[in-house]
């Protein structure tokens, strides 16, 4: 594939120095080592078995005031739910006000997706959590089939990470993290409530995405450099690697694909590093051409508005003395861009149905999260915080 960048930037794949014992405590390596999140605790119940949900925990904090509510009791339109990385539930946020109740679904969730029917699935270390977002209660927690250890928090824990919902709400698919070694695409009858199909995919699945017809599914995976394509009908995987800076350094390496957006206009995925280059890869031939990005910073979560316009977070820089801060980068179509600066480590973004603003979640995979989100005008660029939650990581919008 086509490849260019500074030679500051490759010099630094892996760090030398003081510098990389800080730094290499996390993204940058994919062992089986486990940093701890701050008030993580363990989801009480058992997972109930296909077909048989379990009362989900009541909700906590400030309920929603009277009339937000939709008139099916479905939270209002424009209400968050957050994943507490850090501890396990998700937190229901009011953009204008906060936090207004929490759910517990399993230890250190991570991704979700949200259905038509109000569900949410939550990619957890024990499990699918489901979710009734009307009702604020877990109805099921479905448990993986694949074996990934200890049951442990932080960045390396074993589980589930990356999470997507087919387009016709029948089948869910998460990918999940086996320490040490590569990872699967568990699929979950979202009628039966348990996993039916279990496919082999890379290191590390940070993210899952679905094709806009449903017919594929794609495993970004983080540790082995590349995206894992499934074909939704047979569950035959295929590997493409997307490494425009090569694969130097290993698990060592900085260099490496996290998330993942599906281009509305040609199905294409838009796979962003360092502020520097937009991988965009054909997931048909697996061929991927790279277009240049201008935030110079260490990149992370990402996704895409239905006129196709780019949304991506910069966590902070590799280098300090040579890497830009955290910030937003809102790409048009065209590849024009607007960078946001923010205030310390973000990981993932959700934008408004009216494309006006954006939330983008402290959480962090890494040290240096915090939380709550930050709030950007994307007219404007101003910015406020907005507490919420513990470590805040994946974020949708009701």
């Amino acid at each position: 594939m086509p490849r260019f960048h500074r030679p500051s930037r490759a010099a630094r794949v892996l760090l030398p120095g003081a510098v990389a014992v800080v730094l290499l405590a996390g993204c940058a390596q994919g062992s089986g080592e486990t940093a701890s999140a701050t008030g993580a605790s363990p989801s009480a119940g058992v997972s109930p078995g296909a077909g048989s949900p379990s009362p989900g925990s009541p909700a906590t904090g400030t309920p929603a005031p009277d009339g937000r509510a939709a008139a099916d009791g479905r939270p209002a339109p424009g209400t968050l739910l957050v994943t507490d990385f850090g501890s396990d539930t998700v937190t229901f946020v009011d953009p204008a006000r906060g936090a207004t109740g929490s759910v517990k679904v399993g230890t250190a969730p991570y991704g979700l997706a949200v259905g038509r029917d109000g569900r949410a699935w939550v990619a957890t270390a024990e499990g699918v959590a489901v979710v009734d977002t009307a009702s604020r209660e877990r109805l099921a927690l479905i448990p993986y089939r694949t074996d990934t250890g200890p049951m442990t928090t932080g960045e390396y824990r074993g589980g589930g990470m990356g999470i997507a919902l087919a387009p016709d709400g029948r089948r869910v698919y998460v990918g999940v993290n086996v320490p040490g070694g590569k990872g699967s695409l568990e699929v979950v009858d979202t009628a039966a409530l348990e996993v039916t199909d279990v496919v082999p995919v890379g290191r590390r699945p940070f993210d899952v995405d679905v094709s806009r017809d449903g017919s594929e599914v794609y495993a970004t995976n983080h540790d082995s450099f590349d995206v894992t394509v499934v074909a939704a009908g047979t569950l035959e995987p295929r590997r493409i690697e997307v490494a425009p800076y090569g694969t130097e350094g290993g698990l060592g390496s900085w260099l490496k694909p996290h998330y993942t957006a599906v281009r509305p206009s040609d199905g294409k995925l838009l796979l962003p590093f360092e502020g520097e280059q937009l991988a965009v890869v054909d997931p048909r031939t697996g061929r991927t051409t790279v277009e240049p990005m201008t935030a110079n910073t260490h990149q992370h979560g990402t996704t895409v508005t239905a006129d196709g316009t780019l949304l991506t977070v910069g966590t902070g820089p590799i280098d300090p003395d040579a890497d830009a801060g955290p910030s937003l980068t809102v790409r048009a179509p065209g590849g024009a861009e607007r960078v946001y600066p923010l205030e310390g480590p973000h990981e993932s973004v959700a934008v408004s149905a009216d494309g006006r603003t954006a939330y983008v979640t402290g959480g962090f995979t890494r040290d240096g999260y915090w939380d709550g989100l930050s709030v950007v005008d994307l007219a404007t660029g101003d910015t406020h915080r907005l507490p919420a939650g513990s470590r805040p990581l994946g974020i949708a919008v009701l």
